[in-house]
């Protein structure tokens, strides 16, 4: 049994983020508050699953130059409990690029107790979005060069 005055072996406590990935901007960062949570104070997966979807919009939208709506949820995975407080950094990456369509992965690290000491991967997921015009028809994806070349102009 483990008590405080009997700490928990090394070995049987499970792996800790040692920080937040190296090199990268989080594209949104968001604490949860007591709205956001069961009556126990842990965070509604809905709602996580919400900000995941808003995140990995936020690369797809400017990949595609404009309007893109969620069309899958390829996987998803609660790795660990997210709790009122903690501060949640959301990492996506685009893996995938077709003719209209833009797959995300996205990663949720939370800071526990506002400690950067503290840090563990909570939750990946990888969503499909589709590239939209103003009639929200599926449309195809404008070249990286002309978005590259209009960033240079």
């Amino acid at each position: 049994m483990t008590t405080p005055e009997t700490p928990t072996p090394a070995a049987a406590v499970p792996t800790v983020a040692t920080g937040l990935p190296a090199g990268k901007m989080p594209q949104l960062r968001v604490m949860p508050g007591p709205p956001d949570a069961n009556v126990y104070g842990d965070v509604f997966g809905g709602w996580i699953m919400a900000q995941v979807d808003i995140a990995g919009s936020l690369p797809a939208t400017r990949r595609a130059n404009g309007r893109v709506a969620t069309i899958a949820v390829n996987s998803f995975q609660f790795k660990q409990p997210v709790f009122v407080g903690d501060l949640l950094s959301f990492y996506a990456d685009i893996v995938k690029v077709g003719t209209t369509s833009i797959t995300v992965y996205v990663e949720v690290y939370a800071e526990r107790n506002r400690l950067q000491a503290d840090i563990v991967k909570v939750t990946e997921a990888t969503l499909t979005y589709v590239a939209t015009g103003a009639d929200r028809k599926p449309r195809a994806l404008p070249p990286i060069e002309s978005l590259i070349n209009s960033a240079h102009s």
